[in-house]
């Protein structure tokens, strides 16, 4: 199941996938996926997300990341 906001538009611009077209915050990310944000820094911790990046001590996430992780999840799901 693709997570609802992948699918939504948004009025800053998006992307053909339906991603903000700007650097996402774990605040976007726990958003998406629907879960606290707490979760989106285990997984960085764990590196079990999407992979992110750090802007001074800032943390973002590429949106063409984020839709490749979700793909690839998908097609994980797919074979399993």
């Amino acid at each position: 199941m693709t997570p609802p906001i992948l699918r939504e538009t948004d009025s800053r611009g998006t992307l053909r996938s339906g991603l903000p077209d700007r650097y996402l915050t774990p605040d976007d990310i726990a958003e998406i996926f629907g879960v606290p944000v707490e979760t989106v820094y285990q997984w960085r911790k764990k590196r079990t997300g999407p992979p992110g990046f750090r802007i001074g001590k800032h943390l973002r996430y590429d949106p063409a990341d984020v839709r490749a992780y979700v793909t690839e999840r998908e097609s994980a799901d797919a074979a399993a």
